[in-house]
């Protein structure tokens, strides 16, 4: 069996953010599948998606706090200013 949808989710500020019960209440016809391949593609130049366990919500925090520090948002150093000021977030999604 195979389906597409489009979704949409509602914009989050900078930070890591669990989308999967929005992604479950979005598709509902992924409750009838028991093994799959999920593919998402993401029509925005400034996101991405990290895969990680949530055993521990620290694991969020920590990953939050090394991209801040990795990769901060108004460095002088950034020449890319078309789109605005926003050109840690398009090296922040080349790297998560």
């Amino acid at each position: 069996m195979w389906f597409q949808e489009t979704i949409v989710l509602p914009a989050k500020p900078r930070g890591f953010h669990l989308i999967t019960n929005e992604v479950l209440a979005s598709v509902q016809k992924v409750r009838l599948i028991d093994v799959g391949l999920l593919h998402f593609f993401i029509q925005h130049s400034s996101a991405s998606l990290t895969i990680n366990e949530n055993a521990d919500p620290t694991v969020r925090a920590d990953m939050e706090r090394h991209f801040n520090k990795f990769v901060p948002e108004r460095a002088p150093y950034y020449q890319h200013t078309y789109e605005g000021d926003d050109v840690h977030l398009h090296i922040l999604h080349t790297t998560s």
